[in-house]
């Protein structure tokens, strides 16, 4: 059962971000739509992580969305692939601003997700 879980969000996490990838042109051979793919899976695994620390999610809840979905609708190889493509073709700047745009800024909004799903509901504040 378990594996069926990150079968089945892994499945609709790869069409979500073929589909976000597709509708986000690239700029000037900037990767833009597997940038924002990655830093969008950022900020949603780490509002995920903090919400199921409140929650205690069970463990296939955390296996459909945080493994099998969030998994598969990020890319890493991609953006290493992206990477060496744009070196290869001298264009340095960009290859280098890929690098530093997708790990700082994934960095921070994973931290910024965290920090919202932390957050006190209303109801919670009484």
């Amino acid at each position: 059962m378990n594996l069926l879980m990150v079968v089945i969000g892994g499945f609709f996490g790869s069409i979500f971000r073929f589909l976000l990838g597709e509708w986000i042109p690239t700029s000037s051979g900037f990767p833009i739509g597997t940038l924002t793919v990655n830093l969008l899976g950022c900020l949603f695994l780490g509002w995920f992580t903090a919400f199921l620390l409140q929650k205690f999610l069970h463990t296939q809840l955390i296996l459909l969305i945080g493994t099998g979905f969030t998994g598969s609708f990020t890319t890493f190889s991609t953006f290493s692939v992206e990477t060496v493509h744009l070196m290869q073709n001298g264009l340095f700047l960009i290859a280098g601003s890929y690098v530093v745009i997708s790990v700082l800024v994934g960095i921070a909004l994973a931290f910024f997700g965290y920090k919202i799903g932390l957050k006190p509901k209303v109801g919670d504040l009484q």
